[in-house]
């Protein structure tokens, strides 16, 4: 079951982007609905870093890929070649900070605070999800949850023992990374004005709908159209 600005310091908290809040916020207070978490450090002992630290570099070449095996039971459902060609249609000015995109793995450790995405330092990272596309939370969702899922069309469903399914289809999932999570994680990294968690968090949240969402729902609706005409044909 289930950031920073342009001072690119190593040991800045990163941001992550995780899949349910399901212990609660940590650090400072966050809305559920943003979905958003920070990490936590215990003073009294050595900082243990999420990820790989991409120490950068400020020289303006182009962002590159780094591609970790996903981990049993999980896959990456987007492509290095579906994220470049969904940045390239956002201004070139909004890529120039950004040097490393990682599809990182699941491990035992991350799988007990999944996230979708995160942010930290001039690297992006996006998470694999189970392979059936299907997550599964020990609570329901909140209204906002439900919400953004409908958005780009993930459903909600009720099982038995209290249990709720989040279920993807495979167009459904990508439309959800390439035009939420992947658009709000570089938001996290061209916000250069705002240091408060929840200031960040509902810029990155604007960004995401102005710069992801809102451009892309008529080539979006057309192709599920299309997915639907094809199943009808079939008959």
């Amino acid at each position: 079951m289930r950031g920073v600005g342009k001072s690119f310091k190593r040991g800045s908290p990163p941001h992550q982007r995780v899949s349910t809040p399901v212990a609660g916020p940590i650090g400072r207070t966050v809305p559920y609905s943003n979905r958003a978490r920070t990490v936590q450090r215990n003073q009294r002992v050595p900082f243990a870093p999420p990820e790989n630290w991409y120490e950068p570099a400020e020289d303006g070449a182009p962002y590159r890929f780094v591609v970790q095996d996903p981990g049993p039971g999980y896959r990456h459902v987007v492509t290095p070649a579906e994220v470049r060609h969904r940045l390239a249609q956002l201004p070139a000015e909004f890529l120039k900070p950004l040097e490393v995109i990682q599809f990182s793995q699941i491990t035992r450790k991350k799988q007990s605070f999944p996230c979708y995405g995160m942010q930290w330092g001039a690297a992006l990272y996006l998470y694999p999800i189970e392979e059936g596309l299907v997550e599964r939370y020990p609570r329901p969702p909140k209204p906002a949850q439900l919400n953004e899922a409908r958005m780009y069309g993930g459903r909600w469903i009720r099982e038995s023992g209290g249990m709720w399914n989040l279920v993807w289809t495979e167009s459904a999932i990508k439309d959800f990374y390439l035009n939420n999570i992947l658009i709000h994680e570089l938001g996290h990294l061209l916000d250069d004005r705002n240091s408060r968690a929840i200031d960040r968090e509902r810029y990155a949240e604007w960004f995401a709908v102005r710069h992801g969402y809102q451009p892309t729902r008529a080539s979006v609706r057309q192709s599920r159209k299309n997915v639907v005409r094809r199943h009808h044909a079939k008959r």
